[in-house]
């Protein structure tokens, strides 16, 4: 049985996935027709229905939840891992002044995805900053170098490159959740179309689950792969990127990755960012 599979070029996906669709571990009858495509394009891949299972934001998921239930294996949360929000290092004191004021909203913010976790965080931090203007994750920095934007939201590798391009860190938003919430932050899940058996979206839970454990045991293994997809990057950087991504939630959310998902959900839903859900959100409840 062949499965449509999409996710991200970054480091951390192509490190989870790499043993499962390339057949380092035994996919019990299931092969993979894979998509590679940028987070907020799988975002709306997502609201679609097109995939059978794919990456996506936590906050896309709360919009299609009814269509696709969370695997526990696979996603993206933690401590110190969020997005920043950032600006040239000239324009740092004026800004972060009127971050404080009504003048936020003449604020341009470049962001990754109106469907992304890192735009409800911002949204949760700043709700009057609603000058957005959306874009590949990729292309912030330059744009913030170019003066075409006030601020940028920054996600993935670029925690690592901002800096050396005269770039300032105005807030980790990770931190700030942590702060608020007490919880780890929920960036992205894998998720899984719940019109397929129950018995294949179990069965993708376990080989995602796997494909995780193969990649943490030899961590090597994937390395072609990975670079073949991280384009420019170092080694070095791709290697933090995976470090600081996939963790002992990657391979199983557990009662304290769900707690931070529920965390989520909630507050997001009170402040009227998400619609009400009303499916249990996992594949095993």
């Amino acid at each position: 049985m062949e499965l449509t599979l999409g996710f991200s070029p970054c480091p951390n996906d192509t490190f989870i996935f790499d043993a499962l669709i390339h057949g380092k571990i035994d996919t019990e009858g299931l092969s993979f027709k894979v998509f590679f495509d940028d987070v907020e394009t799988l975002n709306q891949k997502a609201l679609n229905g097109t995939l059978d299972i794919t990456k996506l934001s936590f906050h896309a998921f709360a919009y299609v939840a009814e269509k696709y239930a969370l695997l526990d294996a696979g996603s993206a949360l933690g401590f110190g891992v969020g997005p920043l929000l950032i600006c040239k290092k000239e324009n740092a004191e004026s800004i972060a002044r009127q971050l404080e004021t009504e003048e936020v909203s003449n604020l341009k913010v470049g962001i990754p995805g109106k469907y992304t976790t890192a735009n409800f965080l911002l949204g949760v931090a700043y709700s009057k900053l609603t000058n957005k203007q959306e874009m590949v994750f990729s292309a912030i920095e330059d744009a913030l170098v170019n003066e075409e934007i006030d601020l940028g939201l920054i996600i993935h590798e670029n925690r690592f490159t901002y800096q050396a391009k005269g770039l300032h860190k105005l807030m980790d938003l990770g931190s700030y959740w942590e702060q608020f919430s007490g919880c780890a932050i929920p960036l992205g899940g894998i998720v899984v179309n719940r019109n397929l058996p129950i018995e294949v979206q179990e069965k993708v839970n376990r080989l995602v689950r796997k494909s995780v454990e193969f990649a943490f045991e030899h961590p090597k293994s994937a390395i072609s792969f990975i670079r073949q997809h991280a384009q420019a990057m170092e080694e070095d950087v791709m290697y933090k990127h995976i470090e600081l991504y996939v963790n002992k939630y990657s391979v199983d959310l557990g009662l304290e990755g769900r707690k931070a998902i529920d965390t989520l959900f909630q507050i997001a839903a009170k402040n009227n960012l998400i619609p009400q859900l009303s499916k249990s959100l996992y594949v095993n409840p």
